[in-house]
């Protein structure tokens, strides 16, 4: 059985009483999602101790923390829709070793071994990535992401840099 969420923004207020219509505002906010509270909540769960760092300006925020070998960013470009949710950890630098098998190896990782997440370049660093809009995000997507993320790198990166390492 499917369960529809009403669409809060059809809903009319004409007819109801003051009551009423305090109960649908609480409900929409309710439903509005505090994406950067979420996310701190997260990395507070998965940082270790004293590695997390925020900033915040007009562009929206940017989390750093340590995740056993690797550091990990959150970037939160807005709340609208069209904003995105990005997470990254570097886990070798470039150029490497062999550079031609390291990309098969990285291209066959991103079929089997990355989940949501999956393997990028990034001004020469190879990266483990996860980005998509704001629309609809949900806390659970936002816990994923940056546990998948952080998790594959820091499951990946040793093993990258001794095998294709600084050429």
């Amino acid at each position: 059985m499917t369960i529809q969420k009403p669409n809060l923004e059809t809903v009319s207020t004409e007819g109801l009483s003051t009551e009423e219509i305090v109960s649908t505002e609480l409900i929409e906010d309710v439903t509005t999602v505090n994406h950067a509270e979420i996310i701190e909540t997260v990395i507070s769960s998965l940082a270790e101790e004293d590695s997390a760092m925020v900033s915040r300006n007009q562009e929206g925020y940017l989390w750093k923390f340590k995740y056993g070998s690797v550091e990990v960013f959150v970037e939160l470009t807005g709340a609208t829709d069209e904003d995105t949710f990005t997470v990254w950890s570097s886990v070798l630098g470039l150029p490497a070793k062999n550079e031609a098998q390291l990309m098969r190896k990285l291209l066959e990782m991103n079929w089997s071994d990355t989940f949501e997440s999956r393997f990028g370049i990034v001004e020469d660093q190879v990266v483990v990535l996860s980005s998509r809009t704001v629309a609809e995000l949900s806390p659970g997507e936002i816990s994923r992401a940056i546990t998948v993320v952080a998790t594959i790198a820091d499951d990946n990166d040793e093993a990258l840099q001794t095998e294709f390492g600084a050429a």
